[in-house]
C-alpha cells in the first residue's frame, strides 16, 4: 500500500443537498448528509475529510463543519478564504488543518492558486493566529518556484499544489509543461521542508500523471469521487481511487 494519503472533499455532497434544501439544511429530511458521507469515506479508507466553508455558503454550512469536527475519526482539513468571519469560525471549531485558498463569489469552484507574494501582508497575521491555536496551515498555490518560496517564508507547514492546469491541459505539449512545473515545485517545496499535497481536477484517468510528481504526501480529491459515486456508490468510488493511488513512487 502506498504512503500517499487520500483526503476526500465532500463539498458536492452538500451541493446536492442544497439544491433542494437550501433554505432548511438542518431539516431532518435534508439529504444527502455530508457527515454520513464523511463517515463512509473514512470506513472505505480515506485518510482525511476536506470541506470548504465559503463566504456565500453555497454548499457546506457552519453546522456541517461543527458536526464534522465532533464526529469524524481521521482529520478535518478546512478550506477557507482569508476573511475575518471565517477566521473567527475556524478559531472556534479548531480543525486539524486549514488550507487557505483564494475565493471569488462568481466562480463555480476555486479557479487558481493563492498569490502568496501579493497577499503576504494579510496572510502573515492569519497564519500566526491559526498556528497559535494549534492548527496546521497549508496554502493552495500555483506550482511556481516563486510561490513555493513565498509560502516557505511565511512558515506554513504545508502547500497544496494546484493541479487544475495539468488536469485541463488540451495538448500534449501543455500537459508536459504543466507536469514539469509541478515536478519542480514539489521538489522545491520538499527541500524547504514543507509537506507537499496536491489537488484540483484530479480524476481516475489523470491520476497516472500525478504519479509522476515527486514528494507528494496527500491528494485532496472531491468532484471526481462524488461523480463516480453516482454510478458505483461512495464506498466503491473511494476504494477505486485508493487503488489508483497505490504504488506511488514518491
Amino acid at each position: 500500500m502506498s504512503g500517499l494519503r487520500l483526503g476526500v472533499n465532500i463539498d458536492h455532497v452538500a451541493t446536492l443537498r442544497q439544491a433542494r434544501y437550501a433554505t432548511m439544511p438542518e431539516s431532518k429530511n435534508a439529504e444527502p448528509d455530508p457527515l454520513v458521507a464523511a463517515r463512509m469515506c473514512e470506513q472505505a479508507g480515506a485518510g482525511g475529510i476536506v470541506a470548504h466553508l465559503r463566504a456565500d455558503r453555497r454548499h457546506i454550512q457552519d453546522r456541517d463543519i461543527e458536526r464534522l469536527r465532533q464526529n469524524i475519526m481521521t482529520k478535518l482539513n478546512l478550506e477557507m478564504g482569508n476573511t475575518e468571519e471565517i477566521i473567527d469560525i475556524v478559531l472556534r471549531i479548531v480543525p486539524d488543518e486549514v488550507c487557505l485558498v483564494p475565493e471569488k463569489r462568481e466562480e463555480i469552484t476555486t479557479e487558481g492558486g493563492l498569490d502568496v507574494i501579493a497577499n503576504r501582508k494579510t496572510l502573515e497575521p492569519t497564519v500566526k493566529r491559526l498556528q497559535t491555536s494549534g492548527i496546521k496551515v497549508s496554502l493552495f498555490i500555483d506550482p511556481t518556484l516563486e510561490q513555493v518560496d513565498a509560502a516557505a517564508e511565511l512558515g506554513v507547514e504545508m502547500v497544496e499544489l494546484h493541479t487544475g492546469s495539468l488536469a485541463n491541459a488540451f495538448t500534449e505539449k501543455i500537459q508536459k509543461e504543466e507536469l514539469e512545473q509541478l515536478r519542480a515545485a514539489a521538489r522545491a517545496a520538499a527541500e524547504s521542508h514543507l509537506q507537499v499535497n496536491a489537488g484540483h481536477g484530479i480524476n481516475y484517468k489523470n491520476i497516472e500523471l500525478i504519479h509522476q510528481v515527486p514528494c507528494l504526501t496527500e491528494l485532496n480529491i472531491g468532484h471526481s469521487i462524488v461523480s463516480r459515486a453516482v454510478w458505483v456508490g461512495l464506498e466503491t468510488a473511494i476504494k477505486e481511487m485508493l487503488a489508483a493511488m497505490k504504488n506511488y513512487p514518491g
